[in-house]
C-alpha cells in the first residue's frame, strides 16, 4: 500500500524544483555580470570549489553558469515545442473527432503514417534541413510530438459526441461549429493542457538528444546536449564534473515538470488515484 505522505509529498517537492528552475532561469543571466562563452585557458577543468560551485569545463568557462544557459535554451524548446504540438495535435483531433466519416480515417491515417517513422529519425531528417539553430530544433520536436495529443483528443470527442447534452444540441438545430466551439472543445483543453505538459520533459529530452548528435544547436551554444556531448572527453580523463552537473540539470527538472503532470492528471481522473493509492 502506497503511503499517503510520500503523494503529498512528492508534489511539493516538484513543485519547489520546477520554481526554483524558473528563478534560476529568469535571475541569474540578468543578475550575474558574466559572459558564459568567456575563454580562460589558465582556469580549464577546475573541480567544484567556492569561486566555480560547479567547476569550469575544458576551455576555463564557469559550468554552472554553462548549465543555467543550457537550462534556459532547453526549456525554451520544450515550452515552445510542446505547445505547438500541442496545438497541432488537438485542432487534428478535434477535427477528426467531430467531422467523423472520411474526414476522421484521412487524418488518423496521417497520423498512423507519421507515427510508423521513429521520433529521433525524423526530427533528424527535420534539422537537416536547416542551419544548425533554435528553431529548426523547436519545428522538429513539435512536427514529432503532436501524434499523441491528437490521439486523446479524438478519443475524447468520440466520447462526448454520445453525451446526451451533445446529442440534445444537435437535435435542437445548433450547428456543428457551435457545437464544436461552445460544448466539445472546452471539455477537452483539460486533456491538452496535460498532453502540453507532459511533453515539455519529452521535448527538452529530444532537443538534448539532437544536440548531443551534434544536429542540434550550434556547438558554440550553451545547451544540455551540447555541454554533455563536449565533457566526453573530460569523463575519460577522470574530469567527472563536467558531464554529472549538466546531466543533473536535465534530469531532474525534467523528473520535477513530469511530478507535477502526474498531480494534474490525478485531479482529472479522481478514480485512477484512488485506485492507485490501493
Amino acid at each position: 500500500m502506497a503511503d499517503p505522505r510520500t503523494h503529498r509529498l512528492r508534489p511539493w517537492a516538484s513543485a519547489l524544483v520546477v520554481g526554483a528552475v524558473v528563478l534560476a532561469v529568469l535571475l541569474v543571466p540578468p543578475l550575474v555580470q558574466l559572459d558564459e562563452q568567456a575563454v580562460d585557458l589558465s582556469q580549464k577543468l577546475l573541480p567544484p570549489s567556492w569561486d566555480h560551485p560547479f567547476g569550469t569545463d575544458d576551455v576555463g568557462r564557469d559550468l554552472l553558469l554553462r548549465c543555467v544557459y543550457g537550462l534556459r535554451i532547453s526549456l525554451l524548446v520544450g515550452l515552445v515545442a510542446a505547445l505547438v504540438a500541442t496545438v497541432l495535435g488537438t485542432a487534428v483531433g478535434a477535427v477528426a473527432g467531430a467531422l467523423g466519416g472520411w474526414t476522421d480515417r484521412t487524418l488518423m491515417r496521417l497520423v498512423d503514417a507519421f507515427s510508423s517513422v521513429p521520433h529521433l529519425l525524423l526530427g533528424i531528417f527535420v534539422v537537416a534541413l536547416f542551419r544548425p539553430g533554435v528553431w529548426p530544433v523547436i519545428a522538429s520536436v513539435a512536427v514529432t510530438h503532436w501524434l499523441s495529443t491528437a490521439r486523446i483528443v479524438r478519443s475524447e470527442v468520440l466520447s462526448l459526441r454520445t453525451r446526451p447534452h451533445i446529442e440534445a444540441a444537435i437535435s435542437g438545430g445548433a450547428s456543428r461549429r457551435r457545437v464544436a466551439t461552445r460544448h466539445l472543445l472546452p471539455a477537452v483543453l483539460p486533456q491538452a493542457g496535460l498532453a502540453a505538459v507532459l511533453m515539455v520533459p519529452h521535448a527538452m529530452w529530444h532537443e538534448s538528444a539532437l544536440s548531443f548528435l551534434g544536429l542540434g544547436l550550434p556547438s558554440h551554444q550553451a545547451s544540455l546536449g551540447n555541454l554533455v556531448q563536449s565533457a566526453r572527453s573530460s569523463l575519460l580523463a577522470g574530469d567527472w564534473w563536467p558531464t554529472l552537473f549538466p546531466g543533473l540539470f536535465l534530469i531532474v527538472p525534467t523528473l520535477a515538470i513530469a511530478g507535477l503532470a502526474g498531480v494534474w492528471r490525478d485531479r482529472l481522473n479522481p478514480r485512477r488515484r484512488s485506485e492507485l493509492m490501493l
